[in-house]
């Protein structure tokens, strides 16, 4: 049911407010304008406390629409799809903030966590010496080893104690950008020796220091104008043009029916029998009647259940049997009402 709960909302998770007041407490921006990334923006609260009184150039993307028109306008630049869809050109950003779903991807090729592939994905979107915060559980931090040992220095992992971060164990990671010339130069000793201490540091979340302020002091370096181009589907023109499709005309009577209404005059005049069968279904329903008469009337079909018990050699044979009946509800402009089946 945690799951099922977790889908409905998209996974998201967005981080609290006193959390990304600590983490802007870490942060020490240039004077110049920068670009910065959320690619899990959601209503881009996180993004614009953590870059709050600073020239950054903000830029979100978030899947769900109603999160994405919201994060627009408190962000700069929104897209509403799948990040991992979006490619930003190499060596755009000088911070990248992401808060990834608490998922994973389920194709041919295997299943891998969301925690693994938007770290990889956005790997080389920044400038050397750009400042990544990574927000992920704690476990998921063995998965996102090789990424960080190999693309990363200076890593630093902290944990979360607000309650509802505390409730996934969940962690933040800040890292400093390694240069393509420091990714090549990189001894094979040293690349595993991180990776084995972020291994261990996923199975030890009890014994990390817990995030406070003035425990860290990053620079966010000044950069260009960044690009991002979206290469997926646009979700929002396809939910606009779904309503006028032929799949959906032809599940739409069965996805969100519509109530019946006779507007128009019978061809012959109707009987009684005529008259019972549409007031039983529900298409005589309405106004009627004139001065102390005028009244609505509603009709429904309900179930009933008839029981009865018979007694044979001792023992007590209940037996039950359903039964539809029609019931007719009245209200009078007088003010009397009158409930009749």
């Amino acid at each position: 049911m945690a799951r099922l709960a977790a889908k409905a909302r998209c996974n998201h998770y967005p981080l609290p407010v006193r959390e990304a007041e600590l983490i802007r407490g870490c942060l020490t921006f240039p004077h110049q304008p920068f670009s910065a990334l959320d690619p899990c923006a959601g209503e881009g609260r996180a993004m614009a406390i953590i870059t709050q009184s600073s020239k950054a150039v903000r830029y979100g993307i978030e899947l769900d629409s109603y999160r994405a028109e919201a994060a627009a306008k408190v962000l700069d630049h929104v897209i509403q799809g799948d990040a991992l869809s979006a490619h930003a050109r190499v060596e755009s950003f000088g911070l990248i903030y992401a808060n990834p779903p608490f998922d994973a991807e389920f194709g041919e090729s295997g299943n891998q966590r969301f925690e693994v592939l938007f770290l990889a994905h956005f790997a080389r979107s920044f400038v050397p010496g750009g400042v990544l915060i990574y927000v992920l559980p704690a476990k998921q931090l063995a998965g996102c080893a090789n990424v960080l040992a190999s693309h990363f220095r200076e890593v630093q992992v902290f944990r979360l104690d607000s309650p509802e971060c505390a409730l996934y164990e969940q962690i933040v990671v800040f890292a400093i950008a390694r240069s393509r010339r420091e990714r090549d130069r990189a001894r094979d000793s040293e690349i595993s020796f991180s990776r084995n201490r972020f291994v261990s540091a996923a199975r030890q979340y009890e014994t990390l220091p817990v995030l406070s302020q003035g425990l860290v002091d990053l620079r966010v370096l000044p950069t260009g104008p960044a690009e991002i181009t979206y290469a997926g589907l646009p979700f929002d023109i396809i939910e606009d043009l779904l309503i006028t499709s032929p799949a959906y005309r032809q599940v739409a009577q069965i996805l969100d029916p519509q109530p019946i209404s006779l507007n128009t005059r019978p061809l012959t005049p109707l009987h009684k029998g005529h008259i019972g069968l549409l007031s039983t279904a529900g298409l005589l329903n309405g106004k009627f009647g004139s001065g102390d008469r005028l009244h609505v009337a509603a009709w429904k079909t309900k179930k009933r259940v008839i029981r009865t018990e018979d007694g044979e050699d001792e023992k007590t044979i209940i037996r039950e049997r359903e039964q539809f009946v029609h019931e007719l509800a009245l209200a009078f402009a007088n003010g009397e009402t009158a409930l009749i089946e």
